[in-house]
């Protein structure tokens, strides 16, 4: 007889949820202080802007944002 694993909770691996876990913008900022190596051309938004996401030119038409 075998038995179903036990179910997991994503909120099980999380310290917080939602605005609680994000960094604040002092810690991000030194983080991001360190200039990296040059960002390829295809990179539309990068680091620079402190933002909360990337976008990333697939083609001429589509672009990535994470």
């Amino acid at each position: 007889m075998s038995t179903a694993p036990a179910a997991i909770k994503l909120t099980q691996l999380s310290h917080g949820g939602g605005c609680g876990c994000k960094m604040s913008p002092a810690i991000l900022r030194q983080i991001l202080s360190t200039p990296l190596s040059p960002f390829p051309p295809e990179l539309l938004v990068g680091t620079e802007t402190s933002g909360d996401a990337a976008v990333y030119r697939l083609n001429d038409e589509q672009a990535l944002v994470a």
